[in-house]
């Protein structure tokens, strides 16, 4: 019959139902959202209301030259030509070198289109209001005239921040007696194109009054009367065009994790079935001294403290005897004779020990106390002829 689940077995199955159960609510918080939740964020890829691909394919279809820009400020300098970044929404800060980049950018000849409240994060000539505004849709009137506005007298707009107070070089060319909804101003030898909302580039906005041909009018390279390049960044929405970036956004970063996990399982299973068997030491549960201590209980309960006596007494005789050279047989004068004689023993009362040990071992109810005193005489006498026979056997 077989036999049940060992408790080893037992314990890792636990474990990995364990470590399963955790992957599971970890995947699921994780889990990017599903379609149905809207996303914010204006990009190309997105189809959703508040999303850019309307507008983007709508450039591609003009034969506009756009493309998708997944690289770092820092790689702008790197391109020719009159171009024109799309900063639509980004919703991540940049770094200090990339906010540098940015500008010198500008500086150099080229256009930003930016759109939404974070501005002031990316050019520190920015004048953002403190105060959010009202969430609604407002509808914007153009308040002088620009080639950004031309044959868009009217535009709606969802704003995302309010403008404060103009620089000498900023122009409002939208806005409301309150508030500007389009603010443009030059930096150096390029231009900066503020939109206080997504809206004219939004799948869900960009046919609200003349909100298109406001778009089409800021991509649109006016000096030159060439299209600008135009570079529609999505790096700030998180889009990264390097390969561990590119990895992050599938499953095959968990399923590495879950592979080393499985790796890790098989190899700790191989080496339990597999190493060398040891046998667990099983320590005694006897005191060391119990031998001891239970003799002594049974010469405590019989009374046979004269036996005690017998037991060290016949064992000093036999040592003495074979150090000195003499029978085991020789009286316990004699022994002490030869003690003083040949050890050098004088005056060490070994006879009148002999003497009352002799006559203890021979008594039946002979006092507790004096045998443990004579017995701890005669393991003294013992233990110097152990000593002596050891550094004669070394010699």
């Amino acid at each position: 019959m077989p036999n049940g689940i060992s408790a080893d077995d037992r314990k890792i199955l636990f474990v990995g139902g364990v470590l399963l159960l955790i992957m599971v609510v970890v995947v699921a918080l994780l889990a990017p959202p599903a379609e149905q939740f809207e996303s914010p964020v204006p990009s190309t890829y997105s189809t959703q209301s508040a999303g850019a691909a309307a507008a983007y394919r709508l450039l591609v279809a003009l034969h506009y030259p756009v493309r998708r820009w997944e690289e770092p400020p820092t790689e702008l300098k790197n391109e020719k030509g009159a171009i024109l970044l799309v900063l639509a929404e980004p919703i991540q800060a940049p770094t200090e070198k990339e906010r540098k980049a940015l500008a010198q950018f500008v500086v150099s000849g080229g256009h930003v289109l930016f759109t939404g409240s974070r501005i002031k994060d990316y050019f520190e000539n920015a004048n953002i209001a403190n105060e959010a505004p009202d969430p609604k849709f407002v509808t914007y009137s153009a308040r002088m005239p620009s080639d950004v506005i031309k044959g868009a007298k009217q535009i709606t707009l969802q704003p995302q921040a309010t403008w404060g107070k103009m620089r000498a070089e900023q122009s409002a060319l939208y806005g409301t007696d309150q508030a500007a909804g389009v603010v443009s101003w030059t930096d150096g030898m390029g231009q900066i194109l503020w939109w206080a909302g997504s809206t004219p580039l939004a799948n869900s906005g960009i046919s609200r009054d003349d909100n298109l041909l406001l778009f089409l009018n800021s991509v649109a390279n006016w000096d030159d009367h060439a299209p600008y390049h135009i570079y529609w960044d999505e790096y700030f929405h998180g889009q990264r065009s390097s390969l561990w970036s590119y990895i992050g956004k599938t499953a095959l970063a968990w399923s590495v994790l879950q592979l080393g996990l499985l790796v890790l399982a098989v190899l700790f299973t191989f080496a339990r079935r597999s190493g060398p068997t040891f046998i667990p030491v099983e320590s005694s549960r006897l005191w060391p001294l119990e031998f001891v201590d239970t003799l002594g209980g049974l010469y405590e309960r019989a009374k046979a403290a004269s036996s005690a006596v017998a037991i060290s007494y016949t064992r000093l005789r036999t040592l003495l005897a074979r150090q000195v050279g003499m029978p085991t047989s020789a009286r316990d004068s004699e022994l002490a004779a030869a003690a003083e004689l040949h050890l050098g023993w004088k005056d060490s009362g070994l006879g009148l020990l002999l003497g009352r040990a002799a006559i203890a071992q021979n008594e039946e109810r002979y006092p507790a106390a004096d045998a443990l005193k004579v017995v701890q005489e005669l393991e003294s006498f013992a233990k110097r002829l152990d000593i002596r026979a050891q550094i004669h056997k070394g010699k």
